[in-house]
């Protein structure tokens, strides 16, 4: 197995004058089933087809490295928003990217997808242009831009590309391949999104308000709420400009057959030969995890994972992933430890939904678990004792965190866990104590947190363990005051708890949060609603890290603020 062509010398080693299909990503390229490109060129070439990439393009040159290609250009950002790697919460640049060599920025873009495609559509005028990945997948309609502070458009308009693949897109791609290779459009492809002269569609179709009324607040709130009840059923269109976006309903999901062969590819699990001598942080943190399913049925609102991979579990078979752990344990340098298996939140692997019947509900499990929803542990708990069987294997940690309010359905998994699973330190992500600020989040009562490392602290000292849970908190997300935080801290601070990585909230395309953040409401009621920024979220952090002494300062001033000086002498001693 060779990796997929980068340069004309590759293509006449095949013997080959031109590809099919050219990949363009803003990551390096890494042949391994966790990153995109990888994933999706393999995935064609299993199918006949001939895939090249091109990584990271910056010169023209980079751009013909491989000719114009007979079927299409596929551009990707990478794993990650080029604009969620470049820049932090206050906007301000980050000084590395770990899907670069030796950790590198500036080897991608802003927009990296708008870039690229738009520089392939001047050289390669007449080439079809399809956009993918979680870039594309978060734009492909009108959405809040926190970056420049206004709604944009769809990136199908900005790009000029000719459709957008959004979520994971195996099926999409190939079908797009197919239609293509036999001379047949690709308008009516399910999970894209394309541009057409008139509406197409009688019935089952929703129309969205016209793209320059969205830029209004209200306006805005009414299009993503009704495009949040209808795009996983209907047909979708908005008038732009004498045209008009047509969004097509989701993909079906993927059948465990259909993901274990995905995972079954040629994958040489290793960067390519380019970035001998060179560290790239992404891969070194992956190359030893293994994923076991895709999506997530939590509905967080300020998370992206449903609205791109989607609500439904679609999980991988155990033989598939012990066959991967197995392929992992025979690597030349494997110490014995699975850093990881799991996904989204690796206790839902598994689990799916035991009604038929069609359902809007954004979450499964808040603001309590869906009777519907078969939350067994005994699928995740076999995988787990069978994995630890594999020759060559001593642990294998559960490291992409977990649900801990579908953790309690299940004392035996939490017993495992701690016995076998966690690497001393269990992440979990309460993300706030006040049930007003959790209620805004969509993420559980505290007291299920806590009543979760009663129990898992329980287990851990029956197995003779000594392990933490790692706490993670957001602050500054729509609704959240500065009161609301005084409280979290007040929490934290009595019971010694110090929480080393607080993420402050950033509206990321199309997510509810997102909407809330721009138009000032509650998605659920349409009031109004607090909306912290600038100063406020730094006084935020810093009650959340007391225990740091450059914070004291902060937290005066937050305490003042908000007529509570009373705490002044509890927050510093």
């Amino acid at each position: 197995m060779k990796f997929l062509p980068v340069n004309r010398k590759d293509l006449e080693s095949r013997g080959w004058n031109r590809l099919d299909i050219i990949l363009i990503t803003g990551d390096a390229y890494i042949d391994h089933p966790a990153f995109g490109a990888a994933v999706i060129g393999r995935y064609l070439e299993s199918y006949g087809f001939k895939v090249g990439v091109i990584s990271q393009p910056v010169e023209e040159s980079d751009y013909n490295a491989l000719g114009e290609p007979r079927l299409f250009f596929g551009i990707t950002s990478g794993n990650m928003d080029s604009m969620v790697n470049h820049y932090t919460a206050q906007k301000k640049i980050r000084s590395d990217d770990a899907f670069s060599p030796d950790n590198k920025s500036g080897n991608r873009p802003d927009r990296a997808c708008i870039l690229y495609s738009q520089k392939i559509r001047k050289l390669f005028q007449k080439s079809v242009i399809v956009l993918g990945g979680i870039e594309a997948s978060l734009r492909r309609i009108p959405h809040y831009d926190f970056w420049s502070d206004k709604v944009r458009n769809s990136i199908l308009f900005d790009s000029r590309a000719d459709i957008i693949v959004y979520g994971m897109g195996e099926k999409q791609i190939l079908e797009i391949a197919g239609n293509l290779s036999n001379g047949e459009g690709i308008i009516n492809v399910k999970g894209t999104v394309v541009s057409v002269k008139i509406p197409e569609d009688k019935i089952k179709c929703i129309h969205l308000p016209d793209f320059p009324e969205c830029k209004e607040k209200s306006v805005f709130f009414e299009m993503t709420s009704k495009f949040s009840r209808y795009y996983f059923s209907h047909v979708i269109y908005m008038k732009f400009a004498g045209r008009y976006l047509k969004h097509n309903p989701p993909q079906p999901d993927l059948t465990s057959e259909e993901l274990d062969e995905i995972f079954s590819l040629g994958y040489l699990r290793k960067p390519h030969p380019e970035y001998s001598g060179k560290t790239i942080s992404a891969f070194e943190q992956i190359k030893n995890s293994v994923t076991s399913h895709r999506g997530c049925f939590g509905g967080c609102n300020f998370c992206a994972i449903g609205i791109h991979q989607g609500k439904n579990i679609q999980s991988r078979s155990i033989d598939s992933v012990l066959k991967e752990i197995t392929l992992i344990s025979k690597t030349k340098g494997f110490g014995g430890t699975i850093s990881d298996i799991g996904g989204p939140s690796a206790n839902m692997y598994g689990m799916s939904c035991t009604s038929k019947k069609k359902c809007s509900r954004r979450s499964c499990i808040f603001p309590e678990i869906c009777k519907s929803l078969d939350t067994d542990h005994l699928t995740i708990s076999r995988l787990l004792d069978n994995a630890l069987d594999i020759k060559g294997v001593k642990h294998i940690f559960t490291g992409s965190g977990i649900r801990y309010d579908l953790g309690l359905v299940s004392d035996d998994y939490i017993r495992i866990l701690a016995k076998n699973h966690v690497s001393g330190r269990l992440k979990l992500a309460p993300e706030h104590t006040e049930s007003e600020v959790l209620k805004f989040m969509k993420k559980p009562d505290i007291k299920l947190f806590e009543k979760f490392c009663r129990k898992f602290s329980e287990y851990s000292t029956e197995a003779g363990r000594n392990q933490e849970i790692v706490l993670y908190i957001m602050v500054g997300h729509p609704g959240e005051t500065l009161e609301n935080t005084v409280n979290l801290a007040c929490y934290l601070k009595k019971r010694n708890i110090k929480v080393y990585q607080v993420q402050e909230f950033t509206p990321t395309p199309m997510t509810i949060s997102s909407c809330m953040y721009y138009t000032g409401k509650d998605f659920e009621t349409g009031e109004s609603i607090h909306i912290p920024k600038g100063r406020e979220i730094r006084l935020m952090k810093a009650l959340v890290q007391y225990f740091i002494p450059e914070n004291r300062k902060y937290i005066i001033e937050a305490l003042n603020k908000t007529g509570q000086k009373k705490l002044i002498k509890f927050f510093l001693d």
